[in-house]
């Protein structure tokens, strides 16, 4: 049979990259961002992030009509 061991299997997982955060005025985000992100400013930071957060709030919202 299969020789059991408590070793986990090498190779499996593999490495997340992750990019370093771009530092920016608050200037800057606003010019950065896109229609579908907001720029949440708080006293310790300036963060960018979209809108809806979950893709399928993304989709519900893609689908529904505009009011604008």
């Amino acid at each position: 049979g299969k020789k059991l061991t408590n070793m986990r299997a090498s190779g499996t997982d593999e490495a997340v990259v992750l990019v370093p955060p771009i530092r920016m005025t608050l200037e800057q985000a606003l010019e950065f961002i896109d229609d579908d992100e907001l720029v949440e400013v708080t006293p310790i930071s300036i963060r960018i992030r979209k809108r809806h957060l979950t893709e399928n709030d993304r989709r519900r919202a893609n689908r529904a009509p505009k009011d604008d």
